[in-house]
């Protein structure tokens, strides 16, 4: 606290601090140790300014020209990793879309967790940063490939349930939403209903969808991910588990994932 008293009232000492590490920055940019030490402790605050000022003192983003320099030598993870830790998140979260994006199937999982798990103003920024950055549109490139998978399908439908800035969730919403998953899942013969779940992931929000979730468990005794766990079940089931997983259990969907 008295850090940061002090600093606001020495904002010249502040920029002084920062164009004296963004010189040592530059000078040791060739060594890539010295340059995750200068950078590795700062705090996000501090790695924003830095960023500003590098630019104004050289005419270059910082980000981008770690970018670069691990572009130029692929093998080079330092700078790979130093460019994510100087983004802000918003950034950060554009970049790993749309490699996703670009790796196809096997990177899905990452952008079920930004859509999963940032706020609708959060999501925002990432849409904003990465049609400033790649010329294109997020929610437009999640779609692209045809046939869709069932991965797109649930990614579409919970774009869509991000445009739908309801504040106010609603009980009595969520107890219907639940037997009308039971009854198009493991209520039913067959294969679950594909058109029930896709339309309540679109017109819900995520806080609305965790309610649900939360009364299904109460209504029925277990958990929906359990119920989509039938020998029958195929890729949209799978696809719906993991995306359920991330939202309604978390921890237990990293703890997999980490394992």
């Amino acid at each position: 606290m008295l850090w940061a008293t002090h600093m606001a009232t020495n904002p010249s000492s502040s920029r002084e601090n920062h164009e004296k590490a963004c010189k040592e920055i530059h000078d040791t940019w060739d060594r890539l140790n010295h340059l995750g030490q200068a950078l590795a402790h700062k705090t996000r605050i501090e790695l924003r300014q830095i960023r500003d000022t590098y630019m104004a003192m050289y005419g270059e983003d910082l980000a981008h020209q770690l970018q670069k320099t691990h572009a130029t030598n692929p093998k080079n993870q330092i700078c790979s990793i130093l460019a994510m830790w100087v983004m802000d998140p918003h950034e950060r979260d554009a970049v790993v879309a749309r490699d996703a994006i670009e790796q196809g199937d096997t990177m899905h999982k990452a952008l079920i967790e930004i859509y999963i798990g940032r706020k609708s103003s959060q999501l925002l920024l990432t849409q904003q940063a990465y049609n400033a950055k790649f010329k294109s549109h997020l929610d437009q490139d999640i779609s692209i490939t045809e046939p869709p998978t069932p991965y797109q399908r649930i990614l579409v439908a919970l774009a869509t349930s991000h445009k739908s800035h309801h504040a106010d969730i609603s009980q009595h919403v969520a107890k219907c939403d639940a037997k009308r998953l039971f009854e198009a899942g493991e209520g039913s013969i067959g294969a679950i209903d594909e058109s029930i779940v896709l339309e309540i992931l679109t017109k819900r929000s995520i806080p609305q969808l965790k309610l649900t979730l939360s009364c299904y468990k109460h209504i029925y005794g277990h958990d929906y991910v359990k119920s989509l766990k039938k020998e029958t079940s195929g890729e949209f089931e799978d696809s719906l588990r993991a995306a359920m997983k991330c939202m309604y259990t978390p921890s237990k969907y990293y703890a997999k994932m980490d394992g």
